[in-house]
């Protein structure tokens, strides 16, 4: 503790400026379904309807993957280096995988997903895609600038490879291999590869493949995918370009395309003639239907983005299957972030139909206001056509049914509704879908205004000490079902928000919650709104004045001036001044001096302002040496927006009287 003088000489005008601080210290649109695949490429897709399992090959990896047909994994066989084409036995017993990482071509059990054999087609071969027909496998194989075809005779004691069974065909890239649905014995070809275009049909039923047609035309870029139809008389290619191309089996020449907007990358047909074809668009259109015997998709599919770069994910190349017997189609697709997935599409044969509704974007509650729209169809749906209708809002929030409308001339419709309940409004129109069409909905949204109604809070503008209780009490006006308001506290500083009260009003419209004030309050009255009456606010700001009081000790005893008892103290005596304020992080005191001259009071000094402690104390000691004879008195003041902080209302403690003998 530090002392300094208290002089008479100089009025005691330094008296603060010499007082010492001695404790405490300063306070303180897309597919049905889609699943990830464990892979990082694909070569190839086929599927097992014996087994319902879905094979994919990985040549990244050098695996072969199963899965059901929702995508989850059955099985795997590692160890195939660049594994790309598959072909699956007739009675779906085994799965012929070409392998060019390892000259050869690996059987898998489809039942158990394991390696059965291994048979070898000649070192440099690298083998790529494979093919059964004629009861031997056939497989392309080659480099990039010169493809040919080999087969396999797995039938005897040891397997037979026979290679270059078209040595006139110049292949570019190891030739893609397609088996024909309608004859056992005849396989197409395609190159792979971008620098020659040729494609080629064969007869095999000798065991040795004789070319029947080929077609050498200039075209740019590689062939992708390829596939038959089911009669085996046209066959159909995924090409760079902005369609599929169609061939005539029995001389190759170009009789028709499918249009798909972008390059080729896959297709497949199914038993009953319909064409799937895919494209490696990021931005528009991936998949397109085809329904036998028409150019004109009846339904298209556009993968939306699962990877980092924002772009669509993409159709891989050859990932198109058809489900066996049943309607699905099964696509495989990778994304910026090289995370292939399998995406399931449950009815690619149905026209999708797109169901537009249009209402007003605001409307005034028991009005009517009028619902319309259109419902667009590749394959149109007649007038007449029923579509459900459903209202959603406050009251009826899993939506009430206001029956079926009619679709009229044109795809479009039309009907009027009186909403009974204020706030968001939804019109959903509804198609139930039929044997050509899918299921289809739209929604439309109003804005239905709100009635307003009047609510108060008390208190207002209030001042009060610290430690007072107070009550406030809300108001609330009409409203429809709900009474209910809440009173909110947010003391001034870090100290969060909190509910004082939540309760129903009585029957004069009013809620009263109390409070115990420490700090200046702003006090919020809630209500949350019903189905007609909007949400509704009143704001109370009271302020609190900071507590104080101030204490003198060490005086030895206490003397009567007039009417006022002053504590003394020998002048060599050291009193302690004692101030508390409510605490606060920062807060500090101010002390005021005057002394006491003929007659009248006056500042003794500029006040000081001294930090608190954590209880909220602040101790300073005087020496009042050579002040025999007069008479002080001391305040503590807290003045809002000085004292270290602004969460308390100004203050001043009452004046504490003091004077000095010898």
């Amino acid at each position: 503790m530090r002392k300094r003088t208290l002089s008479a000489a100089t009025a005691l005008a330094v008296l603060f400026s010499s007082a010492a601080l001695i404790v405490g210290g300063a306070g303180s649109a897309a597919a049905d379904s889609s699943k990830v695949l464990p892979l990082r490429s694909t070569g190839d897709v086929v599927v097992d309807g014996v087994h319902k399992k879905i094979f994919i090959s990985d040549p990244y990896i050098g695996k072969v993957v199963a899965t059901d047909y929702e995508g989850r994994v059955l099985g795997s066989v590692t160890g195939l280096p660049g594994v790309t084409g598959l072909a699956l036995s007739a009675d779906s017993g085994r799965l012929y995988a070409a392998v060019p990482g390892a000259d050869a071509v690996v059987a898998l059990d489809t039942a158990a997903v394991t390696e059965q054999a291994r048979y070898a087609t000649g070192e440099g071969t690298d083998p790529r895609y494979v093919a059964l027909a004629g009861g031997k496998v056939w497989f392309g194989y080659g480099g990039d600038y010169d493809g040919a075809i080999g087969s396999l005779d797995v039938s005897g004691a040891e397997p037979v490879v026979a290679l270059d069974q078209d040595a006139e065909t110049d292949y570019s890239g190891a030739p893609h291999l397609v088996a024909s649905p309608a004859n056992p014995n005849v396989i197409a070809a395609a190159s792979s590869y971008y620098h020659r275009f040729a494609v080629a049909t064969y007869d095999v039923t000798t065991g040795t493949a004789t070319r029947t047609a080929r077609n050498t035309t200039a075209l740019t870029g590689k062939t992708t995918d390829l596939a038959y139809t089911p009669d085996g008389s046209r066959l159909i290619t995924a090409n760079p370009g902005t369609a599929h191309r169609v061939w005539q089996t029995s001389d190759l020449t170009e009789v028709g395309a499918y249009s798909s907007g972008y390059h080729g990358t896959a297709v497949a047909v199914a038993a009953d003639g319909t064409v799937a074809a895919g494209t490696d668009s990021s931005t528009s259109g991936d998949v397109f239907v085809y329904r036998t015997g028409e150019t004109k998709s009846v339904r298209t599919y556009d993968f939306p983005a699962t990877g980092s770069s924002g772009y669509g994910d993409e159709l891989e190349d050859g990932g198109l299957a058809w489900e066996p017997g049943g309607g699905r189609l099964f696509a495989v697709t990778n994304n910026s972030d090289n995370n292939p997935r399998l995406q399931v599409l449950d009815e690619p044969t149905k026209s999708a139909p797109t169901v537009t509704v249009k209402a007003p974007a605001t409307a005034q509650r028991a009005k009517a206001l009028t619902v319309s729209g259109t419902v667009a169809a590749t394959l149109p749906l007649p007038a007449g056509t029923p579509l459900t209708v459903t209202r959603f809002d406050v009251e009826a929030p899993q939506g009430k049914a206001l029956g079926t409308k009619k679709l009229g001339a044109g795809g479009a419709f039309s009907f009027t509704d009186t909403p009974t309940a204020s706030g968001n409004v939804t019109y959903k129109v509804a198609y139930a879908g039929d044997a050509q069409h899918s299921a289809a909905s739209g929604t439309a949204l109003v804005k239905v205004a709100h009635a307003k109604t009047a609510l108060t809070l008390d208190r207002n503008g209030l001042t009060v000490n610290y430690a007072t209780t107070v009550t406030y009490t809300a108001t609330l006006g009409p409203t429809y079902k709900n009474r209910v308001v809440e009173i909110w506290a947010d003391p001034w500083g870090p100290e969060p928000k909190r509910l004082l009260k939540r309760g129903t009003v009585n029957a004069k419209g009013k809620l009263s919650a109390s409070m115990w004030m420490s700090r200046d309050t702003t006090v919020t009255a809630v209500f949350a709104g019903d189905a007609r009456y909007g949400w509704a606010q009143a704001v109370s700001g009271v302020r609190t004045r900071a507590g104080v009081s101030t204490t003198l000790s060490r005086h030895y005893k206490w003397t009567k001036f007039g009417n006022t008892w002053y504590q003394t103290y020998h002048q060599t005596a050291d009193p302690l001044i004692t101030t508390w304020h409510n605490p606060y992080p920062g807060r500090h005191t101010r002390l005021e001096f005057q002394v006491y001259v003929q007659g009248a009071w006056y500042a003794g000094a500029e006040p000081e302002y001294f930090g608190l402690g954590r209880d909220g104390k602040s101790l300073v000691t005087l020496d009042g040496d050579g002040a025999a004879g007069y008479r002080f008195r001391v305040r503590s003041a807290y003045i809002d927006g000085y004292n270290g902080d602004n969460v308390n209302s100004t203050v001043y403690g009452p004046w504490k009287y003091f004077n000095f003998t010898r």
